[in-house]
């Protein structure tokens, strides 16, 4: 007599039973042990699945975050042929004139005058040739008056503060008191106050600036936090690298990554 029972590939296991009960003890062994490989299998099955539905609806960049990144990343590494592809790009994606020359005007605190005022050039004539061709871009609208019940460096400290998450006092701004000046009033201030673009693209612009110039790892790493600080999160700031790495390098994509690993 035998009894039968099926492998986790649908084939029968046939073990012959002795008179001794020796054969039926080992039978029901293997089945079990059979039956357990099914159940561990079905469970990594169901695991990978969940994992894949979790990753799918994970928050991720959508078109006009990642080509607002993409012309942010060729400003700072000053690649004027790629940028002014990325240029038209961008427009094709509904980004509008107003917020593509903000994001340039706000570079230029942080890859300088030079590349940004050559972006905006090149991003000049790229609106004009796409006027000659008949193309209708959206100007955008303008920024919104600031307060007038403060001055641009109390406008500039809340706006630190609130992207920090805390006052900015102390190290290198005791030991320079002008630059804590200047970024409060000026890039806190002045830029960032500015309503044309919300804090969440401006640090998208800033990570992807950042995310391309040497020696800014310390730099790159606070403006993770504080875009987390403006309510993104780390798939949506691992979007910025993948658009580091397919437009620019893979090395520049993984230094950022490396980064953004070491935030809780």
């Amino acid at each position: 007599m035998n009894n039968e029972n099926y492998n986790i590939t649908g084939e029968p296991i046939v073990i012959p039973c002795t008179s001794t009960g020796i054969g039926a003890i080992t039978a029901v062994g293997i089945i079990h042990k059979y039956q357990f490989l099914k159940w561990i299998l079905l469970f990594s099955i169901l695991l990978n699945i969940n994992t894949m539905n979790a990753q799918d609806k994970a928050p991720s960049l959508n078109e006009r975050e990642q080509k607002i990144v993409a012309i942010s990343a060729m400003t700072s590494a000053g690649d004027l042929k790629n940028l002014e592809i990325q240029l038209n790009k961008g427009l094709e994606a509904g980004l509008t004139i107003n917020e593509i020359k903000e994001a340039m005007v706000q570079l230029y605190a942080y890859c300088g005058f030079p590349k940004s005022l050559n972006a905006l050039t090149l991003f000049m004539n790229v609106v004009e040739e796409r006027k000659k061709a008949g193309k209708s871009d959206v100007e955008g609208p303008v920024a919104s008056p600031l307060p007038t019940d403060k001055n641009m460096l109390e406008i500039g400290t809340e706006v630190q503060t609130q992207l920090v998450g805390q006052p900015v006092t102390g190290g290198v701004m005791d030991f320079a008191p002008a630059i804590d000046r200047y970024l409060k009033e000026h890039l806190f201030g002045a830029i960032f106050a500015s309503d044309v673009l919300n804090h969440q693209q401006r640090e998208l612009v800033t990570i992807a600036a950042l995310a391309v110039m040497p020696g800014a790892d310390g730099q790159l790493k606070s403006h993770l936090n504080f875009a987390m600080n403006t309510g993104l999160v780390k798939s949506q700031l691992s979007g910025i690298f993948e658009v580091i790495e397919r437009e620019i390098s893979k090395k520049q994509a993984n230094k950022g990554r490396a980064i953004l690993a070491t935030i809780k």
